[in-house]
């Protein structure tokens, strides 16, 4: 039996596409409605494999699932880089014109926010899920209503792209990563980028200590990523990807780090995607 990969959202979903790049288009989908789940899947072992979103080039971190991954003891095992297409697609026949709605996940009609101000007769109403809205309106032959998804939800839901594109910003990018439940998964020679997290004393000067240590290794820091300790005031954990040319360089600066600062975790050593 086919190995399940747990996705965020349905088939349709930009995560669903992810999926299709990153495993082939074969691969056995598990849809879950929330990030939540898509852990779940896999600390149960439901799923082997998943896929989630981390940050997006105009949204920003997705800070919660940074948390997601930290409490549920998941392991970033490969990344992806998707280019984000917002499409306005609706049932054959309808035009724009036609329209009185159009539904979406919130962050996909933010980023489209240029586009319709051009329509101010269509409503934005927001949805969980940009691909499940996309089904629906096919399954109920929903005329009036429109869907912002990607062009792989047009095709699987036989809808008409109305207009393509139309999010305001074009060079719209988000990075995925790829979970397991372990972290077993590479030789250290196809290793060049790992992600940490770690806390530190509150002392002066102990977070540029740390990028020090970093640089003086040879780690080139591509994101750093801080979040409240709830159980502690205004005392913060972080969240960091470093990448590398040598493992041994990394693995120097792993030891160092661990003895720097308290609660260290990696989080997962993998090959970089590309951006």
């Amino acid at each position: 039996m086919e190995a399940k990969i747990a996705i965020q959202g349905i088939k349709g979903s930009f995560h669903h596409q992810v999926a299709q790049h990153y495993f082939g288009p074969s691969g056995d989908i598990l849809e879950c409605m929330s990030f939540d789940e898509v852990a779940k899947k896999l600390v149960r072992q439901e799923a082997a494999k998943g896929v989630m979103a981390l940050e997006n080039s105009i949204a920003g971190s997705i800070v919660p699932n940074y948390a997601l991954i930290d409490r549920n003891n998941l392991h970033i095992i490969g990344e992806y880089y998707l280019d984000i297409h917002m499409n306005l697609m609706a049932i054959h026949g309808q035009k724009i014109e036609d329209l009185k709605e159009v539904h979406s996940h919130p962050i996909a009609l933010l980023q489209c926010a240029v586009f319709f101000s051009q329509y101010p007769h269509i409503k934005l109403v927001e949805s969980r899920d940009t691909a499940e809205t996309a089904r629906r309106i096919q399954e109920q032959k929903l005329t009036g209503i429109g869907a912002v998804a990607s062009p792989i939800a047009a095709e699987l839901y036989d809808l008409k792209i109305l207009a393509a594109g139309i999010h305001t910003v074009q060079s719209n990018k988000t990075r995925f990563v790829i979970l397991k439940s372990t972290n077993k998964e590479w030789p250290k020679e196809a290793i060049n980028k790992a992600s940490v997290k770690f806390e530190l004393d509150d002392t002066p000067g102990s977070l540029a200590t740390v990028l020090n240590v970093m640089n003086n290794c040879k780690l080139n820091l591509t994101k750093i990523q801080s979040m409240p300790v709830i159980e502690t005031p205004f005392h913060y954990s972080f969240f960091v990807d470093v990448v590398f040319e040598k493992y041994k360089h990394y693995e120097k600066a792993k030891n160092i780090l661990a003895l720097m600062t308290t609660h260290f975790k990696v989080l997962g050593e993998y090959p970089k995607g590309k951006p």
